[in-house]
């Protein structure tokens, strides 16, 4: 195995690990945020510590994600240096700006929320929580913002030492691929934090325990997740691919395994891509779907793969195909079961229908997966190019650490995170266990009382 495989794999595993934290932790900034306006407004306790108990999970989560996120930054310099060095005068200012704006105000209003409520009015205290979740979005954004620029290069010029310099940093932040790929990331993250909602209410509904707790969050979760739900296809997710299509043609052909132009060109269901003979083996499709999905006419052509020179092609292709349908198959499940609960929760009749209470607790591991998937369909779908149409993957890497050195790295990653893995379900689970309790914050008694002997 080649270093340059070995580095992809590092990066690969490292980031996707690190992203099962963050997209929790800004979707739950929004949901706390919301539950803490509900308790204020309604003067309902119940909203008030069910913020409390996701308060918690949000803390652990956050450190994780902290921990986890660190060594992506060193990863630029010793597996990527040679990419580090010609396109650090753009990447470094929007992860500069993360670090320094974003991730200060999250982390510093966090203690805040955490340990202040005491000492806050209600309405501080809730702008504690709301300054968490803007730091968390602001965080969001800049990283997106950097991949974007990989995805989209805009407002940069050229050195004549061959180094990448910003031209407008106002450029830079409005790139309309950050737009885009930023709203449907964090419909994404709301999503994964919606069904996690959910599934917790759902538990507590099966078991008969905390059952006006889990109806607080069974409540808040499919509210929030069939809005989610609907806004990361419909606009997110279609402007997106429409924008993806537009610039990145050779993607959008191998996401749906078309490898030749067609007039009136089909969606694949379902199906499993050949190279070697360029078609699908086994394909479930529906005709014209995809051109009406791109253009918006039936019979508009689609460029396929065999209008890019193959070594133009993202690798490997079979992985690109198969990441994007699950991404695809597992949103449309999320907004049907949204969708049905949404109903049931109109109805009054959610809390007692087991057979979807069911369904939703067993969801909650698929938005990581789908959120893992599309972020992989991103990546892969940029391939060859580790900034598109400027700098090839295979040029950008580090030459000079060996494949055996990058080996040792990843093991030593996957063994430290098992560890993380681990302590983070136990410390979870101790608190979905305890569950939200009356009297976290018990109130001073107004008298002690005596005893006379």
């Amino acid at each position: 195995m080649d270093a340059l495989l070995l580095h992809r794999i590092h990066f690969a595993f490292t980031i996707t690990y690190h992203y099962l934290f963050p997209q929790l932790t800004m979707g739950l900034a929004l949901l706390i945020v919301v539950l803490k306006t509900i308790a204020i407004r309604r003067k309902d306790e119940r909203y008030n510590e069910a913020a409390r108990f996701w308060a918690k999970i949000f803390a652990i989560n956050f450190l994780i994600g902290v921990v986890t996120g660190i060594p992506m930054e060193f990863q630029f310099g010793t597996n990527w240096s040679q990419f580090s060095r010609t396109t650090g005068g753009v990447i470094g200012q929007p992860l500069a700006m993360e670090g320094v704006f974003s991730f200060f105000l999250e982390s510093a209003f966090l203690g805040l929320f955490l340990f202040g409520e005491k000492r806050l009015s209600p309405w501080r205290h809730w702008a504690s929580a709301f300054l968490v979740f803007v730091g968390s979005w602001i965080s969001g954004f800049f990283i997106i913002v950097t991949n974007a620029w990989m995805q989209h290069p805009v407002a940069y010029r050229i050195l004549p030492n061959g180094v990448y310099e910003v031209t407008s940093f106002w450029g830079l932040l409005t790139n309309p691929w950050a737009l885009q790929q930023y709203a449907h990331n964090m419909s994404g993250a709301v999503i994964t934090a919606a069904f996690v909602m959910c599934s917790v209410g759902a538990f507590y509904g099966l078991q008969n325990r905390f059952s006006e707790h889990g109806k607080v969050l069974l409540r808040v979760g499919v509210i929030a997740g069939v809005i989610a739900c609907v806004t990361q296809i419909f606009p997110t997710g279609d402007l997106h691919g429409r924008f993806m299509a537009k610039h990145q043609p050779a993607a959008v052909a191998a996401m749906e395994g078309l490898f030749s132009s067609q007039k009136g060109a089909p969606i694949v269901l379902i199906g499993q891509p050949n190279e070697e003979r360029q078609s699908i083996d086994n394909p479930i499709v529906v005709n014209d779907v995809l051109s009406f999905l791109i253009y918006g006419t039936t019979k508009a052509e689609v460029k396929g793969l065999d209008q890019f020179p193959r070594d133009q092609w993202p690798a490997p292709l079979p992985l690109l195909f198969y990441s994007y349908h699950i991404m695809a198959g597992l949103g449309t499940y999320f907004a049907l079961i949204m969708v049905v609960a949404a109903f049931l929760l109109w109805r009054g009749k959610l809390f007692q229908t087991r057979w979807v209470l069911w369904p939703l607790l067993l969801s909650f591991p698929l938005p990581y997966i789908a959120n893992t998937a599309g972020w992989m369909t991103a990546e892969i779908g940029r391939q060859p190019w580790v900034v598109y149409g400027l700098i090839r993957t295979s040029e950008g890497y580090s030459k000079y650490v060996s494949s055996s050195n990058s080996l040792f790295t990843l093991l030593g990653f996957m063994g430290i995170y098992t560890v993380l893995s681990i302590l983070f379900i136990v410390l979870v689970y101790r608190i979905i266990d305890k569950g939200p309790t009356i009297g976290e914050f018990p109130a001073v008694p107004k008298s002690v009382p005596t005893t006379v002997a």
